[in-house]
């Protein structure tokens, strides 16, 4: 793999991302993986590593190292355990729209505390009736002087339940259509705000998936975020620039397909010899790492260009997660062919590779969404030549 011109403390990040993985989330992934259970030491051990504020600058108490350490981070977890992978990722998808459109005063009440790991964010958009088509959102706020009164559900939200922070969208004012939604900070604990069963998923089976339940629940006006009418504005935003990060995930969980695929090639015999020797094993294995890396560089660069301040990425947000998700799942389902009948048993890895690369091609936004979102970019782009 190439090195990407990472600078020292980026190559620092990702070393130390993989170390961690390897010595605490390897030996328990599969024990996580069969009981859904949450990761609470492992995100812990990230806390005192100073990992989770990597994309949150240092005056509200991350790191500053920015977008591309952030996927670098992902990355190396997810290439170990995708379950994983997402609950550390999720916190940063959970504090961009406070990160984003916040105003300085609920950046320093609230960024601090998820920079440190001390507590996790999740990000409240999707409901029963409004995943991809956000804007049919049902979940509504009502301003009663001082404060604002949420009521409905959101659903499949990421870290729900564990979080302690919430970035939530809701309608503020039907007839306007998107621009009657607002954006608020929820915290965990407040009247009204409730939590459905956890969710019995295929993958990714370690990380938390609850309903979020509003019924009556007063917030103050000072946690809009941004201003009302606003909200739809923050989510797509907010999506641009995590997109990459589950182009990251993917990216990460094909990379530990293939690292099993290699190693179960190399010890299997079949004929007299290796099954690696076999061309056809090794085409296979070639058009795995080829994909993959192209992948991967393509989420470098967009992550390394939103570091560098560039404007406008919904399109190229849109190719990470597409291009990174279809290629996560080609590889996995390959991984699982060339480990033949182990590679459906739950002894080895790929099969859980395989059930946590799915999601990828659904979560913050379907793939299908993906191409719409490309597709319009590239007519923008056409209209300004």
């Amino acid at each position: 793999m190439l090195d990407y011109g990472l600078n020292e403390e980026q190559l620092m990040i990702r070393d130390l991302t993989r170390k961690i993985s390897l010595e605490k989330v390897l030996p328990v992934r599969e024990e996580l993986d069969e009981k859904g259970e949450f990761p609470h030491e492992i995100m812990k051990v990230f806390a005192e590593s100073d990992v989770c504020g990597l994309y949150i600058p240092e005056e509200y108490g991350g790191t500053g190292l920015g977008e591309l350490a952030f996927c670098l981070a992902t990355e190396e977890i997810s290439r170990i355990c995708g379950g994983v992978g997402v609950t550390f990722a999720a916190s940063a998808l959970g504090a961009a729209p406070i990160l984003l459109f916040g105003s300085d005063e609920q950046k320093k009440k609230y960024l601090p505390d998820i920079a440190s790991g001390k507590k996790l964010a999740a990000f409240g958009l999707t409901e029963a009736n409004a995943g991809s088509d956000a804007a049919g959102m049902e979940t509504t706020a009502r301003k009663e002087g001082d404060h604002y009164v949420l009521n409905g559900t959101k659903q499949w939200i990421t870290n729900g339940g564990e979080a302690e922070i919430y970035a939530v969208i809701a309608i503020t004012d039907k007839k306007k259509g998107s621009r009657g939604a607002t954006a608020f900070i929820v915290e965990k604990g407040t009247p009204g705000f409730d939590f459905g069963k956890k969710e019995n998923k295929m993958g990714i089976r370690c990380s938390a998936t609850r309903e979020l339940v509003f019924q009556d629940c007063k917030i103050p006006k000072e946690n809009v975020i941004a201003k009302e009418g606003m909200g739809f504005i923050v989510a797509m935003k907010t999506l641009d620039m995590t997109r990459p990060g589950i182009g990251a995930q993917a990216v990460g969980i094909a990379q530990g397909a293939l690292d099993e695929a290699i190693k179960y090639a190399k010890q299997r015999v079949q004929f007299g010899k290796p099954i690696i020797t076999l061309q056809a094993i090794q085409h296979m294995l070639a058009d795995m790492a080829t994909q993959i890396e192209a992948a991967r560089a393509l989420v470098y660069s967009v992550a390394r260009a939103i570091d560098n301040g560039v404007k406008s990425f919904t399109k190229e947000a849109a190719m990470c997660k597409l291009m990174a998700s279809d290629t996560a799942m080609r590889v996995t389902t390959d991984a699982v062919q060339i480990l033949g009948g182990y590679g459906y048993m739950k002894e080895y890895p790929v099969e859980k590779m395989m059930r946590d690369a799915k999601i990828t091609q659904i979560y913050e936004g379907t793939n299908q969404i993906q191409r719409n979102q490309i597709g319009l970019g590239l007519i923008k782009e056409s209209a300004r030549k």
